[in-house]
């Protein structure tokens, strides 16, 4: 990308970010304490895992995982955990835990193609069981969008069946989130694992047969 030569030179506040050592060792600190709460998540889920008999795609493989680290989403870094995780051409069942800096946490029910069909069904058969639970389904165009606001993502409560039904019946993929607060007890008090494996178990009622 250019910038116009006025751009290019820092002001005094950036020389004093880029010249600040300790800035940098205390983000390399907190991505190694996020790692490690992602990695303890995994480890929950894939205990629950074993625990559930659940509707997955043909070809799952339980053993499939990945943490990832980047630097630039919407300009801001993230770490994620995709686990349980199947991606196979358009067939896609994910659970992606993303600590988005700057944004917020992000459980997400990532589901496209496979089972898809079944899902929504129990989605209008145990609506209720899923309620009030913290979760919200994207209205976005895109699995991928992450922001929360008006116009991305709807709460799933009580009195909203037939609108959430309405935009599930068009929909070959839908994404299903909680967001967390990142100054929220969650994090300062190290519950990540917890929490994530409380909103998985919160979407069984989709899941099991």
């Amino acid at each position: 990308m250019a910038f116009p030569s006025h751009d290019r030179s820092l002001a005094p506040a950036e020389l004093t970010l880029v010249a600040d050592r300790d800035l940098f060792r205390a983000k390399e600190r907190i991505i190694l304490k996020v790692r490690d709460l992602l990695t303890g998540l995994q480890r929950g889920l894939q205990e629950d895992l074993g625990q559930s008999t659940l509707l997955l795609p043909p070809d799952f493989e339980p053993g499939k995982v990945q943490c990832v680290k980047g630097e630039r989403l919407e300009n801001c870094p993230y770490q994620y955990l995709d686990y349980p995780k199947h991606f196979l051409v358009e067939d896609k069942f994910t659970f992606r835990s993303l600590c988005w800096w700057g944004h917020h946490l992000v459980f997400a029910l990532i589901v496209e193609g496979g089972r898809v069909k079944q899902y929504k069904k129990n989605f209008v058969d145990r609506f209720h069981q899923l309620a009030g639970q913290g979760l919200e389904l994207s209205l976005a165009p895109t699995l991928w969008e992450w922001k929360r606001g008006e116009g991305y993502p709807l709460p799933i409560t009580h009195d909203r069946k037939a609108q959430l039904a309405a935009v599930l019946s068009g929909r070959s993929w839908f994404k299903i989130a909680r967001f967390v607060p990142l100054d929220s007890p969650v994090m300062s008090e190290g519950r990540l694992p917890e929490l994530g494996r409380d909103t998985f178990r919160s979407l069984l009622p989709l899941l099991t047969p």
